[in-house]
């Protein structure tokens, strides 16, 4: 078998915590300078290194905002000590995106009681009591998946296949929904047969392509995957591609980065996208404003777009790749 190598991609170019003094533009109060400290759950994911991307070129924006970023470095207890510097800094604004839901809960109202305005990105916690939260509907993106699955596969009411399901983090609310929106489409579908039960591959593409190994040694027929993210799709593909099966499958991912999943649907590896978009500069737009006293929403959703053949090459084209 061919020896793979996987995405490894940020952590190399992050320290422990950035520190971003930026150059121009305007901020809630020229005369006051502000410091939000986000806790990022790690800096591995291509995802993420995006979503830290564009939140420091937002913050670049303002002269009087400093922004500091911690790796929660994919641990939960390294999380929550990231998140009490914060408050032991008294920071102006709190940004968090959760490795788990339920392990910063604690930390979160912690900082509530603080009276430090708490904007949660991506991930939830347990609790309502946070300022603002910010992040795509990922059940919506789930029934996207789902529609496109449901079409590929024959069309409603007469779609037929069999179907393979990579999870992302299981313990994550993401992975949760991003099931729960895929299955609400494809389970009205008697035609179509999910293979696996629930894989955990915790958003890593090499997971992806360790658990597809299993299935394509397990099943002499499989369809279409649809993996909760690109790089998880794209290790699935690599696997079938190793095993000669890679043109039998169809494969699905989620996120939609043009260097990434975008570019995999460009060439012909993936069969579709579907953006996550990344929450980072709406979040210190949004910390600005509370900073400004105005009024911020409890729930800010941001929208997805399916990607395909049809439409790849312009958004590559559009990014400056193609």
């Amino acid at each position: 078998m061919k020896r793979r190598t996987f995405i490894q991609t940020g952590a190399a170019a992050f320290a422990a915590s950035l520190i971003v003094k930026p150059s121009s533009s305007r901020a809630a109060d020229t005369n006051k300078q502000y410091v939000f400290g986000f806790s990022q759950v790690t800096t591995v994911e291509p995802w993420r290194v995006e979503f830290n991307k564009q939140m420091l070129k937002e913050a670049a924006k303002h002269p009087n905002l400093k922004l500091i970023i911690s790796d929660g470095q994919d641990q939960t207890a390294k999380q929550v000590s990231d998140v009490e510097s914060f408050i032991q800094q008294a920071v102006d604004v709190l940004l968090i995106s959760p490795k788990e839901s339920a392990g910063l809960t604690g930390v979160v109202l912690k900082a509530i009681d603080a009276k430090i305005p708490v904007i949660v990105l991506d991930r939830n916690v347990n609790t309502d009591k946070y300022t603002s939260f910010i992040g795509g509907d990922n059940v919506v993106i789930g029934r996207a998946a789902g529609d496109y699955t449901v079409k590929l596969l024959g069309g409603s009411g007469a779609a037929k296949g069999n179907v393979v399901e990579l999870w992302g983090g299981m313990g994550t609310a993401p992975a949760q929904d991003r099931h729960k929106g895929f299955d609400e489409v494809v389970s009205k579908e008697s035609g179509i047969k999910s293979l696996l039960k629930p894989i955990d591959c915790d958003w890593k593409q090499q997971k992806g392509y360790d658990a597809m190994t299993t299935a394509l040694k397990s099943f002499d027929k499989i369809d279409l995957v649809y993996g909760h993210n690109d790089p998880i799709a794209y290790g699935a593909y690599l696997a079938a591609k190793d095993a000669g099966r890679e043109k039998e499958i169809k494969f699905l991912g989620i996120d939609g980065l043009p260097d990434l999943g975008v570019t995999w649907v460009a060439r012909g590896e993936l069969t579709a996208t579907f953006v996550y978009p990344t929450p980072g500069a709406e979040g210190i737009r949004q910390g600005l404003k509370i900073m400004a006293g105005e009024k911020v929403e409890h729930n800010i959703t941001l929208p997805t777009q399916t990607i395909d053949k049809s439409n790849a090459e312009q958004i590559l084209k559009e990014a400056g790749i193609s």
